[in-house]
């Protein structure tokens, strides 16, 4: 697909239908997002995906009720970032940036996994909205990783309208 289109054709999908994404289909998503640049090449992002076994509590214990029922039919893709390593050289962070060295390379993955999803007629909804102790208790996530979202990966059951966006010179100063 087009880079401009499939920019402008990506939304936030809030109603997924009852059919299985294949694992080959979720590899060929993160096999894309794990080709984000990162700070010295660090490669921080972890991924932890969940289809079947945990999903029903991983859903209802660690989303809200409403995020939960959006999610709904979808695979679940919890992402962090190993602390402390992009921005940081022998432990010591190299500039005022520190772990948001590791947030701003885990944007990024996250930023091509959403892409890569629509590229392959998947749908996602990034979620903030989450109980990050429940999702590292039952998922057994080291205390070393930030967890950062939960993205719902899936079919779309809805067409929703294009939301809006801000006009350009709102959000760029040229000097």
């Amino acid at each position: 697909m087009e880079f401009e289109k499939l920019t402008k054709e990506r939304q936030s999908i809030r109603s997924y239908a009852e059919k299985s994404v294949p694992a080959e289909l979720i590899e060929k998503v993160l096999r894309t997002a794990q080709a984000a640049p990162s700070w010295k090449n660090s490669q921080t992002a972890r991924c932890y995906v969940v289809t079947s076994g945990k999903y029903a509590e991983i859903r209802h214990e660690i989303l809200p009720e409403g995020n939960a029922k959006k999610a709904k039919n979808a695979v679940l893709i919890i992402t962090t970032f190993v602390k402390d390593t992009a921005g940081f050289t022998d432990g010591n962070p190299d500039n005022d940036g520190g772990n948001f060295w590791g947030a701003y390379d885990l944007g990024l993955h996250d930023a091509l996994l959403v892409l890569a999803a629509k590229d392959n007629g998947l749908d996602t909804l990034i979620m903030g909205l989450r109980n990050a102790d429940k999702i590292r208790e039952i998922l057994e996530i080291p205390e070393n990783e930030q967890i950062m979202s939960v993205i719902a990966l899936g079919y779309r059951d809805e067409n929703p309208p294009a939301r809006p966006r801000k006009p350009l010179e709102e959000v760029i100063v040229y000097k």
